[in-house]
């Protein structure tokens, strides 16, 4: 089979198993690695590799762009302490213990070990939210790991970058020791310059095609410039996204907003079947190059390792949960979690390709490469299929519920009658009245449990109209009474009405 060939064999097969993974509420992450595994040991199966620079650059940057773009800054401030406490001490806990393990029960070199541990340290952003998409959850648990998914990535990195610049070369001279320093800060000054630069160009590609691709090439461009200039490519994206989504300055009308949001979420969400396909198709690549003997040994190092990378989340996300209740300043403004909510954000630890493309980074004269990326697989594997299952039985077990959010919209729905009637209320004539109207209304439905049926009935009958004036305009095509370029503009008409009237699931597509 020829690459294109292969290909769509795979999107075929991703499909089937999509259909299976919402049919039996299985996070497809999970279904479509382990297919990985079992496609890749059938025989003719042609070898797909990956390599680990491009691979970050293509998979990882749209879904840190497209998390970070949703993304509250309030939610930033509240829980910054509590992330510091995810996506850095716990990122350099579960090293320690990773590198312990490598150099304790492998004999890995200090660096390498450490090498290892920044590697499988770092829970994948892909993953965390494709698993969180799917689970019902509180809302203050969602942020937490949503907000760590965009920031571990550059602990991890640069922890990563600094041992391997150890192992190889005995050493970080004062050049590379000035370059990881300002990795951070600088990371961060470049996508907020992009960001500033973006909103500039923007109205230039405005109700066009060439402005969802300038997303996607000022995503990528972001990512790679960083990564030339030795800076954080996972901070400068997420600065990146962050700054323009919560700019005053940066105006995207409702037109491009909602056609960005569409190519984006079929985009990320086929690069992430992708991901997670090839992930598991790694595995003859990595065990085929290993005896027996050596692959014996090595599967029992990957299983401590495995071991220690959910044990050390786990336990580290527990005791910060008991710390943070006994002394509130370790919390901040954040709530107190439950014991619920903290076994499920330390059971909530899959990795994903990050891992993966790191282990696969390495030098090839690396001491022990084999083994370390047999472990980087071991864990993507292990924790995408095992976490990844039995999240959503953990959460039904654990009684923790999702907040409906319905008191919240209810409010948000209320400010947002006063903002209208406010914008209105010094307009006089009939067409002011209309509106008013209207919109007192919207408030009046909000307000009463009755006036909510009665809009619930209101919006049926409209739904129903719709639904008539779509057959007429159908026989008016089929009769040629109409032509094609009309009936496509009235088509469209009536189904931007049908989702504006419609309940908001309507307006939502399902993953898979």
């Amino acid at each position: 089979m020829t690459f294109f060939e292969s290909l769509v064999a795979l999107l075929l097969l991703a499909v089937i198993l999509l259909q299976v993974a919402r049919r039996t509420s299985i996070p497809y992450p999970a279904m479509l690695a382990a297919a990985g595994v079992i496609v890749a040991l059938v025989p003719g199966t042609p070898a797909i590799g990956l390599d680990g620079r491009t691979a970050l650059a293509l998979f990882i940057a749209p879904v840190l762009l497209d998390a970070a773009f949703d993304f509250p800054l309030a939610a930033v401030r509240k829980l910054w302490r509590p992330l510091v406490a995810l996506a850095v001490v716990a990122v350099l806990l579960t090293t320690a213990v990773v590198a312990w393990i490598g150099w304790a029960f492998a004999g890995l070199p200090i660096a390498a070990a450490i090498t290892l541990g920044a590697i499988v340290a770092p829970p994948d952003a892909a993953a965390a939210t494709t698993v969180l998409r799917s689970a019902s959850l509180p809302r203050r648990t969602v942020q937490e790991l949503t907000g760590e998914s965009l920031l571990n990535d550059a602990t991890a990195l640069l922890l990563f970058a600094a041992a391997v610049e150890i192992q190889s070369h005995g050493g970080i001279d004062g050049v590379v020791g000035l370059g990881l320093g300002l990795a951070v800060p600088g990371g961060i000054a470049l996508g907020l310059a992009l960001g500033w630069a973006f909103r500039f160009i923007l109205p230039y590609t405005r109700n066009s095609f060439g402005g969802n691709l300038l997303e996607f090439v000022n995503t990528f461009l972001a990512w790679l410039l960083a990564e030339r200039l030795g800076l954080s490519a996972v901070l400068c994206v997420v600065a990146m996204a962050m700054f323009i989504a919560n700019s005053p300055r940066t105006k995207i009308d409702a037109r491009n907003r909602i056609q960005s949001f569409a190519v984006w979420g079929v985009a990320v969400f086929v690069l992430n079947v992708l991901a997670f396909l090839l992930m598991g198709m790694q595995v003859r690549a990595i065990v085929g190059a290993m005896s027996p003997d050596r692959l014996r040994e090595a599967a029992g190092v990957a299983a401590m390792v495995v071991a220690g990378v959910i044990v050390t989340r786990l336990a580290w996300v527990l005791v910060y949960n008991r710390l943070a209740a006994r002394f509130p300043w370790l919390r901040g403004d954040a709530e107190p979690a439950s014991f619920a909510q903290g076994v499920v954000v330390g059971w909530c630890g899959m990795r994903g390709l990050v891992t993966l493309a790191a282990s696969f980074a390495l030098p090839s004269d690396f001491p022990q490469r084999d083994l370390i990326v047999l472990s980087a697989f071991a864990v993507v594997l292990a924790t995408v299929v095992v976490q990844g299952l039995t999240l959503t039985p953990l959460i039904r077990l654990l009684g923790l519920g999702e907040d409906d959010g319905r008191d919240e919209r209810r409010q948000a729905q209320r400010a947002l009658a006063d903002a209208a009637l406010s914008s209105v209320s010094g307009t006089p004539g009939a067409a002011a009245d209309a509106v008013r109207l209207q919109f007192e209304g919207d408030r009046a439905a909000i307000d009463s449990g009755e006036a909510y049926a009665d809009f619930k009935a209101r919006r049926e009958l409209k739904l129903s109209a719709i639904a008539a004036q779509r057959d007429r305009l159908h026989a008016l095509r089929d009769s040629d009474a109409i032509g094609a370029e009309e009936f496509e503009r009235l088509q469209e008409e009536l189904d931007w009405r049908e989702l504006a009237i419609g309940p908001a699931e309507q307006r939502t597509m399902e993953e898979g």
